[in-house]
C-alpha cells in the first residue's frame, strides 16, 4: 500500500518538514557527487552498530544524526520523503515547529538505537530518515486515527486507489515492520547482513507514539 494524500488540512506552513526534506535532498546530491566513493562515504557518515559499541562517545551521537540524512539510492530517498511529506505537516501542525523538530531528532535517535541493539555486531552502515519518519507516523496515528488516507493498493492490472482510515493504514504498516523484524529472529537468521532496518522502524514508531502527547502543543509549552 502506498499513500497518495490524507484528508487533514494543515493550519500552518510545515516549515520544518520542508526544511528536513530539503536537507535530505541536498545531502543526497552530495552523495551523488562522490561517485564511486559512495560506499566509504556512507561508512564514514552512517551509523555502524559495531563501531557504536566499540567507541561509545559524543562522536557516535554525531553519526546517528548524520545517518538520518543519508540514503542508499533514489528510491530510498523518494519513498522516505514522500511519507514525511504526507504525514509530517499535520504532526508539525499539532506540535508546533520547535517541538516537532526536537521530536523528530529524538525519535530518530530511538530508532537508531533500537536497530543497533538488535544488530550490535554489524559493520554495515545504517542510513536513512525512515526511523525518524516512523516516529512521525506513530504520532500521526495517535493524533489523527480517524483521518482518511487515499492509498494506492497494488494488485497488478487490478491496482486501485481507495481511502483507508489512518488507524488501519498505519496500524497495518507497523504490524508489517514488526513481523518482518521478528521473523528472522525467530528463525535464528543473522540480521547483520544489511537490508531494510525494520527494527529502526519499530523503535521509531513506538517512541513516536509514546512521546506524541508529551510533545503535543496542548500538553507542553516551549
Amino acid at each position: 500500500m502506498f499513500p497518495l494524500r490524507d484528508n487533514v488540512e494543515s493550519q500552518s506552513l510545515p516549515i520544518v518538514t520542508w526544511i528536513i526534506i530539503a536537507l535530505n535532498v541536498f545531502v543526497f546530491l552530495i552523495e551523488l557527487s562522490v561517485g564511486s566513493n559512495i560506499e566509504p562515504f556512507l561508512q564514514n557518515y552512517g551509523l555502524v552498530p559495531a563501531d557504536f559499541f566499540a567507541n561509545l562517545g559524543a562522536a557516535q551521537g554525531i553519526h546517528i544524526l548524520s545517518s538520518m540524512f543519508l540514503h542508499a539510492g533514489w528510491g530510498h530517498l523518494i519513498g522516505n520523503m514522500w511519507f514525511l511529506y504526507i504525514f509530517g505537516d499535520n504532526v508539525e501542525d499539532r506540535m508546533g515547529h520547535f517541538r516537532y523538530l526536537l521530536f523528530y531528532i529524538i525519535t530518530g535517535l530511538c530508532a537508531a538505537l533500537a536497530q543497533t541493539f538488535i544488530t550490535p555486531h554489524s559493520h554495515i552502515a545504517m542510513v536513512g530518515a525512515s526511523g525518524a519518519i516512523s516516529g512521525v507516523l506513530g504520532a500521526y496515528l495517535l493524533f489523527y486515527p480517524q483521518a482518511r488516507v487515499l492509498t494506492l493498493v497494488p494488485m497488478g492490472s487490478y491496482s486501485r486507489t481507495t481511502e483507508i482510515p489512518a488507524v488501519f493504514f498505519l496500524g497495518l504498516w507497523f504490524v508489517m515492520q514488526l513481523f518482518t523484524g521478528i521473523l528472522p529472529l525467530a528463525a535464528g537468521v543473522s540480521q547483520d547482513q544489511g537490508g531494510v532496518a525494520f527494527w529502526a522502524h519499530v523503535g521509531g514508531f513506538v517512541s513516536g507514539a509514546l512521546l506524541s502527547k508529551v510533545f503535543d502543543r496542548g500538553e507542553l509549552s516551549i
